[in-house]
């Protein structure tokens, strides 16, 4: 034992004595989390989106007007058609609406699908929608209470009707705690589990590699450490390699970009320690199986790059294809995600990340197998 603690103490050592490790292990994950999270903040509080539709109002007369400040009051976001990539749905109001309404005539409204395939703020768009259509009918008909001469209805009458204290109120918002991760609260733990495998699986595997060809291994393994014992050093001095980097973003996210961590802290650092004897056994794995530099390299920041897009890594996988989403549990960078976003996203306690480590420990323990199979001096 210990030999394992001197082999992992000494790795992580020369570790931090290359200077391009800081660029990778700080520098680069830091940028990446402060543009990401500014790039996929998304429309307003994530508990209670407001969702882009685009308004193509035809009606230059006064009902289209008022009716788009009551769509505005339905929280939702409206986009011209100069500004329309965005938009998940079209609201298009017709050029007879306002003189239909005053003649008595019913009005279409018409809800078209857009480009953009954001289901789900489609289905609050037209949540919203009827809700913006009821309160316009019910203003219209408190307007008309208020004289019995037809054809009188004017705009001044009309706010006049809406400007009153309404005298029962409606509160409504989402239920439960599971809203789409955004900004900070996505792109730092996103990166974080992205970088962590990276990193682990390059600087494991081209540590392992280098010391095989200098003839490190055979002068260690000549010394009184079992097979186990140099194993296991290796992915503990990773392990520690890890935990400085999870230290400085978990600070990093409490103190800069303000990520709300609270008490689901110890969830947190347990899930990314975890992760990080994961990735560190994957890079021990890499680098016995593979001997050259280069070869190391590429394999390495291809499969990171590979397992960080399909874990959930880049984009949220709520937004993605159910594909995507299955994909993501045959990976450990996306049963890492979802315990972090379990805790950190929607504020689920400790019971929560309860069997995303259990398979985190699964694939570990396969890796740990592997690696000391196929390991060799």
């Amino acid at each position: 034992m210990k030999q394992l603690f001197v082999i992992g103490h000494t790795d992580l050592r020369l570790f931090l004595k290359h200077k391009s490790a800081y660029v990778w292990l700080f520098a680069m994950p830091l940028a990446f989390v402060y543009f990401m999270g500014f790039a996929i903040r998304g429309p307003g509080d994530p508990y209670n989106r407001r969702p882009a539709v685009l308004i193509e109002n035809q009606d230059t007369n006064f009902l289209g007007r008022i009716f788009l400040d009551e769509l505005s009051e339905q929280n939702m976001q409206l986009l011209n058609p100069t500004n329309s990539e965005s938009a998940a749905r079209v609201i298009r109001i017709p050029p007879d609406f306002t003189s239909n309404v005053l003649a008595g005539t019913q009005t279409r409204v018409q809800f078209l699908q857009h480009d953009s395939t954001a289901e789900a703020d489609a289905a609050l768009i037209e949540l919203r929608l009827v809700r913006a259509l009821i309160a316009i009918n019910g203003h219209l008909l408190e307007a008309a209470t208020q004289t019995n001469a037809p054809g009188t209805l004017t705009e001044d009458s009309l706010r006049a009707a809406m400007d009153k204290p309404n005298p029962v109120n409606l509160n409504a918002h989402f239920a439960g705690r599971k809203p789409v991760p955004t900004g900070f609260n996505f792109s730092l733990p996103g990166n974080l589990v992205m970088y962590l495998m990276m990193n682990l699986l390059i600087f494991g595997g081209v540590a392992l590699a280098t010391e095989r060809q200098e003839g490190i291994i055979k002068r260690i393994a000549i010394s009184p450490v079992t097979r186990l014992g140099l194993i296991g050093g290796k992915i503990y001095g990773l392990m520690l390699l890890g935990a400085v980097q999870i230290a400085f973003f978990l600070a990093a996210g409490k103190f800069i970009f303000h990520v709300n961590l609270g008490a689901n802290l110890p969830a947190v650092a347990l899930t990314l320690l975890v992760f990080s004897w994961v990735a560190g056994s994957f890079g021990v794995l890499v680098g016995s199986v593979l001997t050259a530099h280069d070869r190391v390299v590429g394999v390495c920041v291809l499969a990171s790059l590979l397992m960080g897009a399909l874990g959930g890594c880049w984009w949220p996988l709520e937004i993605g294809p159910p594909m995507l989403k299955t994909i993501s549990l045959c990976l450990p960078t996306g049963w890492a995600l979802q315990a972090l976003h379990q805790v950190i996203s929607f504020g689920n306690g400790f019971s929560a990340v309860l069997k995303p480590l259990a398979v985190l420990f699964g694939f570990g323990a396969v890796a740990n197998l592997l690696a000391a199979r196929f390991f060799r001096s």
